[in-house]
This record gives C-alpha cells, structure tokens and sequence, in this order.
C-alpha cells in the first residue's frame, strides 16, 4: 500500500512539470500521465474507490488525447516553399515547423522598390518588418549610420517597447520582405506561450548580430527600430 501512496506524489510531480513545459504537445503527454497517476491513487488509496475523481481523470485524459491527435496532424501535414524553408532554417529553428506556418500566414510577403520608406524616424510602427534578400539604409536626423541585409529586422524594438521609430530606412535596391501586423502579432504570441519564447529568441539573435563588432558599425542601429 506504502507504494500506492507514491501515486499521488508522481501525479503532483507531472503536473509540475507539465506547468514548466513550453511546447503544447509535451504538455498534454505529461498532463496525461498525471491523471493516470491520479487514477492509480483514487482507486487504489481510499477506503473504496473515488468515482467522481477518477471519471473524471479519464475525461481529462480523453480530451487531451483528442488534442495531442489534432496537433500531430497539423504538424505533419506542414510544407513550405523554397523561401520560406531557408528562412525556417536559418532564423526561425526554434519554431516547431506547424508554429512557424501559424507565423508565416500571419505575415504578408511585399516588395520594395529602390527609394521606398520602410520606417520614417518619429512615426508610430504598424509593422515588423524581416528583410529577406535587399538592402536598405538606416538614416538617423539625416545622417546614414547603418545598412540593413537579408535576415535583418525592422520594428521589432518598437513591437517590444512599442515607441514609435528611432530611425527612418530607406531601400536602397529592390527588396523583398515580409510584414507582420503588429498588434495581430503581439495578440498571437499572447496566445501560444511556446511562439512567443522562440520569437524572443529571433529577436534576441538578430540584437547580438547587430552588436557584433564586425557589424556594430553597420548595422547596430537597425535594431532600435
């Protein structure tokens, strides 16, 4: 019987864990082995088994089950283009492949001409801004202090300070980017904790880039906008 006991411990234990899980589907499996666990305990424990709990345990269990099948299918059923696989390659990795499409069909692909504002310094933001292949120029009070290339961002220090821009940039060559609405951005990593710890590391990647001293000339500026 002393060994029963441990249910109720390994349950709280799992649950525990659960809380500290990031990712939705690990989350659930964890969840799941708790109730199971929950279940051995109010079955095994009591006087005589405690219905109510342990029904209820299982409809917990059910649900999750469903959820778990549900997200396995969305995550296998995930295929990008060409672009949008070097872009999950190289600065999105940390986004489990069906988060990033949740991301990419948020955001709009555009492109730019040469001599068209992305950002004007003073003004208030409605966008962030990736720059997938071009090059653009970071002006400050009429002074030239940075370029920006593929890969670099554009707004995100305003969407996490929400200010308005720092700096304006201007595209020096045709480019292509995408735009993401800042408030539907902001409302969707809200929503999924998982999205928004791995874009807080995209941002904080793109930062120390920025910083570096091979580029801190260049391009360290772009990252106040």
């Amino acid at each position: 019987m002393e060994k029963v006991y441990y249910a109720t411990h390994i349950a709280s234990i799992l649950t525990l864990i659960a809380y500290l899980l990031k990712d939705i589907l690990w989350l659930r499996v964890v969840t799941i082995f708790a109730c199971i666990a929950g279940i051995i305990f109010n079955y095994f424990v009591a006087a005589h088994p405690l219905w109510p709990v342990i029904n209820w345990n299982i409809v917990f269990i059910l649900i999750n089950a469903v959820q778990i099948a549900i997200i396995i299918r969305e995550r296998g059923g995930v295929e990008f283009t060409e672009e949008e696989q070097e872009l999950y390659q190289t600065l999105f990795k940390n986004f489990a492949p069906f988060e990033f499409m949740k991301l990419l069909r948020l955001g709009e692909w555009k492109d730019a001409k040469t001599g068209q504002l992305l950002t004007v310094q003073g003004e208030k933001l409605q966008n962030v801004l990736l720059i997938y292949n071009g090059l653009a120029m970071v002006e400050s009070n009429g002074h030239e202090v940075a370029q920006l290339k593929d890969g670099s961002l554009v707004g995100e220090m305003s969407f996490v300070s929400d200010g308005v821009a720092s700096a304006t940039v201007k595209v020096m060559e045709p480019t292509r980017y995408i735009s993401w609405p800042k408030k539907d951005l902001r409302d969707m990593l809200r929503r999924n904790p998982s999205m928004s710890y791995a874009m807080e590391k995209v941002f904080t990647a793109d930062l120390v880039k920025k910083l570096t001293p091979r580029n801190q000339q260049e391009t360290w500026h772009g990252s106040q906008h």
